[in-house]
């Protein structure tokens, strides 16, 4: 997402009713609420830092953050987000799964997500033209591009009689993007090696199972788990030799 477009966001959000935004405090503050673990996302969160420096934001100056990570402990988010609630903060911004526990939590602040799937499907509005309530935001679909990626997967390694996948068995997000990726496959013939991930002591025996299976390439599932781990899913994939295609480009330049 690019940061003028989310800074857009939070402007359209301190617009929403005075109900929403009843009893802030003098300073505004930016609740950023996410079902992940820091590591691995100080792109996003310099980003947030850099766009609102653009918009005339200094953070400690004229707005603040209150960072909450659920450290991939999903029943955590409901109690993160009541904590955002009560501080309180003016709007809260959060990725899927943490914009979902703040949307059950109140119906007034402000929720802004970013998400890479279907916010309609997913539960956090009702519609994209009429969002509605006090939830909007932004996707960039890299579930949708399922297909696409595969297409493009195929052009780059035309010899790949199978492929190996790797998903993250945590998400809803995860369990469509599956979906739509073996459906994608069918359509064109292509043989799928599917590997679930439920933790890191399932990511270097998943590749060790790829090369047993003679794959030729890989597929790298969308979410906030393996955007967790962009260094360690770069490096594996090079030590196994495995053209791999990713959601997202931080895999291919790993943030810092």
């Amino acid at each position: 997402m690019r940061r003028r477009q989310f800074i857009s966001l939070l402007g359209g959000a301190a617009a929403w009713p005075l109900a929403a935004r009843a009893q802030q405090p003098a300073m505004p503050v930016i609740g950023f609420l996410r079902s992940s673990r820091a590591e691995g996302f100080s792109f996003m969160t310099q980003a947030l830092r850099t766009g609102l420096g653009e918009s005339g934001y200094d953070v400690g100056r004229n707005v603040a953050i209150e960072y909450r990570w659920a450290d991939e402990q999903r029943d955590r988010l409901p109690a993160l987000a009541a904590e955002l609630i009560r501080k309180p903060v003016t709007v809260i911004v959060g990725n899927t799964e943490a914009a979902l526990a703040a949307k059950a939590a109140t119906t007034s602040v402000p929720i802004v997500f970013v998400t890479g799937s279907d916010p309609v499907r997913d539960g956090l509005v009702p519609s994209f033209n009429r969002p509605g309530g006090n939830v909007t935001g932004i996707t960039f679909l890299s579930a949708g591009s399922t297909g696409k990626r595969l297409e493009l997967l195929r052009q780059l390694v035309p010899g790949a009689t199978t492929i190996a996948v790797l998903v993250d068995v945590h998400t809803d997000e995860a369990r469509a993007e599956r979906r739509d990726l073996e459906a994608a496959a069918q359509a064109v013939g292509q043989r799928l090696f599917v590997v679930e991930i439920g933790g890191d002591r399932d990511l270097e025996p998943a590749f060790d199972s790829a090369v047993e299976q003679k794959a030729g390439a890989l597929f790298m599932g969308a979410g906030a788990y393996f955007a967790a781990r962009q260094r360690l899913v770069a490096a594996l994939a090079l030590r196994y030799r495995l053209p791999a295609a990713h959601a997202q480009r931080e895999f291919v330049r790993p943030a810092v």
